[in-house]
């Protein structure tokens, strides 16, 4: 297998998040890197940054962004949110926190600036060339030879690159190319439910009409409203519907039916939305699909990573993140392997299961943030899990916190929160208020439930990236 030349031009579809990011990496590993984006520049012609939901980076993107001199330019413009705001009907609003202290914390950070940041440091390197509106339409892996429709300038022309890697999205095309091959399979599984964003406006003088320093959510079971806040004040709001049913997309098909519905529904909202009907006929019906596949890569030829690889939905708010973490990932492997075969190789081995651990989370926190996070019991059991994250730091680990907060593996997060909320589910039994829970319980549980099976897997903790 021939060495890994740093000398060599390599060649990147897609100048998403991801891409932009993964640019980076390869330049500062001394790569000239070709990006071909389909998009137009949105810096110079106002395109959106693709998908509209509003991003939430927490402590795996931040360490990728920190790795390259980001990370405190990106929080500069992002905004802490500390726990869900729940709205209900009524009208009640309850705020549950993420963490265990205000410490803990996600943040709300626009998908577009983040994108046209990433970019502009990418170019910046002085390594990084983004070409606009080309499509990749043919990879020849075998030759390298790749036919790409030139939409700048008109017409198909042939590019050949050494090394091509697909960070091109859910609907990649290099995927889609590898998924040709003999011995490469691909799922993906659409969600039912789609998305349509909505606008909060500001409030007089930039300020917010509802607590800044929160994520909202109206759960309503089968459906949901979210909001998330951005630095002018703003809010952008995205309503989850069921595509066909009694209530959905098909069925709200009037100004007058998609008013009725939220002042029934959400009666709270509807005062912030001035451009409700307006933005929810003419704002697109975005889908969300799961992908797996395998492998990842064509030997040391080409690699897929992010949502080329591995989409998710959006539920856990740890797309963007897990991308990320794989732009760090795979710098590792280029550090400790001499060729591309090699070095392909282990980063499949090292994210392939926990990309797909969090593509289950994510369809599962769907339904705790849709339906349960309006129950008492889920509210309960909520702070029952803050207060054993306190009393026992080190011990017990929640699955949102190990997710959230810290950078241990997808799948030994999945394991140790399964174990987690079993024994907070044990100990909130006939509870009414968490001053009552067992902590000489929880102590006896935790020895026997969890702290054998991290010590066990101890090796499965080290971090990525």
């Amino acid at each position: 297998m021939p060495e890994i030349d740093r000398t060599q031009t390599v060649t990147l579809a897609g100048a998403g998040l991801v891409g932009s990011l993964l640019a980076m990496f390869l330049a500062r590993r001394g790569f000239q890197v070709e990006v071909l984006e389909r998009r137009a520049d949105m810096r110079r012609e106002g395109g959106s940054a693709g998908r509209s939901i509003n991003l939430a980076i927490s402590a795996r993107g931040l360490y990728a962004l920190r790795r390259v001199g980001l990370e405190q330019e990106a929080l500069r413009h992002a905004i802490p949110m500390r726990g869900r705001m729940i709205h209900p009907v009524s009208g009640e609003l309850s705020l549950q926190p993420y963490g265990k202290d205000d410490s803990q914390h996600i943040n709300s950070i626009s998908r577009a600036w983040l994108n046209k940041c990433l970019m502009t440091h990418a170019e910046e390197t002085g390594r990084v060339n983004i070409r606009f509106k080309q499509r990749i339409q043919q990879v020849d892996f075998d030759t390298g030879a790749l036919t790409v429709l030139d939409e700048a300038g008109g017409g198909t022309r042939e590019a050949r690159t050494s090394v091509l890697f697909g960070t091109d999205g859910s609907g990649s095309a290099v995927r889609q190319a590898m998924m040709r091959l003999p011995g490469y399979t691909s799922t993906q599984e659409p969600l039912s439910h789609g998305y349509k964003e909505l606008t909060i406006p500001a409030g007089p003088g930039g300020t917010f009409q509802m607590e800044k320093n929160a994520l909202h959510i109206w759960p309503r079971g089968t459906y949901m409203l979210i909001a998330l806040p951005n630095e002018d004040g703003s809010f952008t709001c995205t309503l989850f519907l069921p595509f066909e049913g009694p209530v959905s997309f098909a069925s709200l098909d009037s100004p007058g039916k998609v008013l009725a519905f939220f002042e029934e529904r959400f009666p709270d909202a509807v005062p912030l939305l001035p451009e409700l009907t307006h933005d929810f006929f003419h704002n697109p019906t975005g889908t969300m699909v799961t992908v797996k596949g395998t492998p990842w890569q064509v030997g040391g030829r080409a690699l897929v990573l992010g949502d080329a690889a591995h989409a998710i939905v959006p539920f856990f708010g740890q797309g963007m993140n897990c991308g990320f973490e794989d732009c760090g990932v795979l710098d590792g492997c280029l550090e400790r392997h001499r060729t591309w075969e090699e070095a392909f190789a282990e980063f499949f081995h090292l994210r392939k299961t926990n990309a797909d651990a969090i593509a289950d989370m994510a369809v599962e926190n769907f339904t705790e943030m849709s339906s349960s996070t309006a129950s008492a019991r889920f509210l309960l059991e909520k702070q029952v899990e803050k207060a054993l994250l306190n009393a026992f730091p080190g011990q017990f680990l929640s699955r949102y916190s190990l997710v959230s907060f810290s950078r241990v593996p997808y799948r030994m997060a999945y394991e140790v929160g399964t174990r987690a909320g079993g024994i907070v589910s044990e100990l909130s039994e006939g509870l009414s208020r968490v001053e009552d829970v067992d902590l000489e319980r929880a102590a006896q549980l935790i020895q026997e439930r969890l702290v054998p099976f991290m010590k066990e897997h101890a090796d499965g903790f080290r971090t990525e990236g």
